[in-house]
């Protein structure tokens, strides 16, 4: 009995190796990685100790400032993971520009 169907000519595709929890800082710059770590730190120093106050008289500019450092910190983490991990090619370099 004759075999009706050849074997494909292309090899099979192997499955791209991934990274330990998808880590990868090549999207990176050299000077940005410690730029981001060290504003994600400085924004967290700054939540802390903007939580240390017990008693405030005039407390908006108190409220901002939470606001603020507690969304830089929270932005700062976004990014790094972004940047840092596969999910930036997921999205594609255009998407993440844009956001």
């Amino acid at each position: 009995m004759e075999n009706v169907y050849n074997e494909t000519t292309e090899p099979s595709a192997k499955a791209p190796r991934r990274r330990p929890f998808g880590c990868t800082l090549r999207h990176l710059k050299r000077w940005q990685l410690p730029a981001k770590v060290f504003q994600a730190i400085f924004s967290l120093v700054a939540v802390v100790c903007e939580e240390i106050v017990n008693d405030c008289i005039a407390c908006s500019g108190l409220y901002f400032f939470e606001f603020i450092s507690c969304s830089a910190f929270l932005l700062t983490l976004l990014i790094l993971c972004v940047y840092c991990t596969d999910l930036y090619e997921s999205l594609g370099e255009d998407k993440v520009q844009k956001l």
